[in-house]
């Protein structure tokens, strides 16, 4: 039976194959799904238009023997994230894709931006759909697996070409339980102005029932539950960036009144510029040892809101540290 075959544009052009039907493929050549030359000529020339233009194709083969649909996933009209391709015998009915969207981190400004078919996805409502949000926003709603701190330490590295795939569980706003299969590069584009910008572009698959998918994790990882267990009333938890000092991800209940998702009616998150030496002087004395200091974090109401931070230093891989805070109001 025909399926639907996901490849990435990533880089701006047809690529690998991520996915076939529901299955993730680890960025397979299009040659290894489709062995008819035929078929294979059809679907790449259906590709590269829908690539290029951001417009859907369907058409059936010169023979009459094969339909072809190329429709890409995009954010902007012009810049296709994924194409999601089909190519079955012109009988067949084409059957509903799976629902997907498409998404980047701009990691030079740590934002979150997400198309509107991701955001169906994740079943938020109409009036919570800001456009744009901090990257710490985009793990809210994710139970990550394993591969966690690779993942986090490949956003802490942002090296162009780096890719990762994984199976994570996506807690809709419906509370439902989803199996989302993740892929992603790291690409440097410039923006309208020529500046360039190092973006994780990527797109998420919703594979089914997080109960019926053996990769998905539990909706529950230990070592969050055993850091949260430790957590006395009034701290939090946070995963920080030591090169940037910016919020990698809360664990558990993020602080509130605190300016960290970077909503468009809110305060850009800030440490206040007169405590910018200090978290900096934190951030080096980890190397050393744990260190503990206050700082002023922007509030949501614009004011200043002084902290206390605890920090220790939090191995996201062989080469990659970050640092794990512990937050409490002064």
């Amino acid at each position: 039976m025909t399926k639907w075959i996901l490849l990435e544009c990533f880089s701006g052009s047809p690529g690998r194959v991520i996915a076939l039907g529901s299955t993730p493929k680890s960025f397979v050549p299009l040659a290894n799904i489709l062995r008819n030359p035929l078929s294979l000529a059809d679907a790449e020339s259906a590709l590269w238009q829908a690539c290029a233009t951001g417009v859907p194709v369907a058409q059936v083969s010169d023979d009459g023997r094969r339909t072809v649909r190329a429709e890409p996933l995009l954010i902007t009209p012009r810049q296709a994230h994924a194409v999601r391709l089909w190519v079955g015998p012109v009988r067949e009915p084409v059957l509903a894709a799976d629902p997907m969207g498409a998404w980047y981190f701009d990691l030079t400004t740590n934002r979150s931006v997400r198309s509107v078919d991701l955001l169906d996805l994740y079943g938020v409502a109409p009036e919570n759909r800001a456009a744009e949000l901090a990257i710490a926003s985009a793990f809210t709603r994710l139970v990550t697996n394993r591969d966690e701190s690779e993942a986090l330490a490949k956003i802490v590295n942002s090296a162009p070409g780096t890719e990762h795939q994984a199976v994570w569980t996506i807690r809709r706003d419906d509370a439902a339980l989803r199996a989302g299969h993740f892929a992603c590069r790291i690409v440097v584009e410039p923006d309208d102005t020529g500046v360039r910008h190092v973006l994780l572009r990527g797109v998420t698959q919703d594979i089914g029932a997080a109960t019926a998918v053996a990769a998905a994790p539990p909706p529950t990882i230990l070592e969050y539950t055993v850091l949260e267990a430790a957590t006395e009333p009034g701290e939090y938890r946070a995963i920080v960036n030591l090169r940037s000092l910016r919020l990698i991800r809360w664990i558990g209940a993020p602080m509130p009144d605190i300016a960290w998702e970077d909503l468009p009616q809110q305060p850009r998150p800030q440490i206040h510029p007169d405590d910018l030496e200090a978290a900096k002087a934190m951030s080096r004395e980890l190397a050393r040892h744990r260190t503990e200091g206050t700082v002023r974090l922007r509030r949501i109401d614009g004011g200043w809101q002084p902290v206390r931070i605890r920090a220790a230093l939090m191995a996201l891989d062989q080469h990659t540290t970050a640092g794990l805070a512990t937050v409490t109001a002064e």
